[in-house]
């Protein structure tokens, strides 16, 4: 357990480290391996808010900063990685929340691109795909889409209504299921969402 004060420093250092980096273009994080140093209370609530010790991160350029250092690792858990380090990060839905949907072209021509809560753009396809998770009864749809690495941003809950209006307007593929294209790929609706 760190020592009052240390957690402070540790994100500071994260953060310095980060502005240099960001000069020199995409962090290269799927690349990196350095030494786990352990948990400093860093969390990402299910609304996409970055929390340090349970208290928000209110600067949104050291939460953009972090963002770009995420990786989600082949054990489903979650860190933030520079050179140097490899801290844990709490994740309780998805990293991101896409907030934003712009849609251009119709049918199999339609093309989904997203905006996330930390300005990361997505234009939806194979290389982006859109997934639909399950969870509790109450939840709904709950469709996520890619945005890098094992990353995903959850589609907010106003944009699901905009998904659901799409597959609506007739939107199937060759077998007659309902579903949404993008960018040349379909994806399914599951039972009884929409179409």
């Amino acid at each position: 357990m760190p020592v009052p004060g240390e957690s402070a420093r540790v994100i500071d250092k994260l953060a310095d480290l980060l502005k240099e980096a960001e000069a020199r273009g995409a962090a290269p994080v799927e690349t990196w391996n350095p030494p786990h140093c352990g948990d400093i209370g860093l969390a990402i609530a299910r609304d996409g808010g970055w929390l340090y010790r349970g208290s928000p991160i209110g600067r949104m350029a050291l939460v953009k900063l972090f963002a770009r250092v995420l990786r989600r690792d082949p054990d489903e858990r979650y860190y933030l990685v520079t050179p140097a380090e490899k801290i844990d990060i709490a994740v309780e839905d998805a990293p991101f929340v896409a907030v934003e949907l712009e849609v251009t072209g119709s049918g199999r021509g339609q093309v989904l691109m997203f905006r996330t809560n930390v300005d990361d753009v997505v234009r939806c396809g194979a290389e982006h795909p859109l997934r639909f998770g399950t969870g509790a009864a109450d939840d709904g749809l709950k469709p996520y889409v890619r945005v890098r690495g094992r990353l995903e941003a959850l589609v907010s809950r106003s944009l699901v209504y905009d998904l659901v209006e799409l597959a609506d307007l007739a939107a199937e593929d060759d077998a007659g299921r309902a579903g949404i294209w993008s960018d040349g790929a379909f994806f399914l609706l599951p039972e009884g969402s929409g179409g």
